[in-house]
């Protein structure tokens, strides 16, 4: 195999990325939909929609995501020491769309159950990892969290899928 070499080339420096080409490139990435809450000091909720999702190691179970640094529940879990993911079903599109907004009350509807850790999580998710932070790592204007998976649901049905800006489903061949 052979290794990988980092180059001492600071990337933003370099010309001719059309952000916007990026933008498009990225949207072409068909993923899975989740929505990650925490829990602050205070015992307030918070939450956020998420497609830069994946698992990490088996051993320990690790997995990460990646959350905006201009989120507003970024402050709480940049801090958190607990975490849940609940990848959405292709009917909860609509909770990825009101997570994903600012502003809204993202707890509305009685749509969720508080999971072992005191989470909040979504009632009928696909699946639900519940995690405590191990580190978070800067990553541009994100942040990625890495979190150490304690509990581990998972249900039968269809996911949410996101690509080119809109939600999909799978087709069974």
């Amino acid at each position: 195999m052979t290794p990988v070499h980092s180059s001492n080339v600071d990337d933003t420096t370099r010309p001719g990325l059309d952000r916007s080409a990026f933008t498009e490139a990225m949207s072409r990435f068909a993923s899975g939909v989740t929505i990650v809450t925490t829990v602050d000091p205070d015992g307030v909720a918070h939450g956020f929609t998420a497609s830069s999702f994946c698992s990490v190691s088996l051993d320990p179970p690790l997995v990460l995501v990646c959350l905006a640094r201009s989120a507003n529940s970024y402050a709480a879990f940049a801090g958190c020491d607990r975490f849940s993911v609940s990848v959405l079903r292709a009917d909860q599109a609509d909770l990825a769309l009101r997570f994903a907004r600012r502003g809204t009350d993202k707890f509305s509807n009685g749509r969720f159950v508080t999971g072992t850790g005191g989470v909040a999580a979504v009632d009928g998710a696909l699946a639900l990892l519940e995690c405590t932070s191990d580190r978070t790592f800067d990553a541009g204007d994100h942040v990625i969290l890495l979190g150490r998976v304690h509990h581990a649901r998972v249900d039968e049905g269809s996911p949410a899928i996101y690509f080119n800006r809109t939600f999909r489903t799978l087709v069974d061949r």
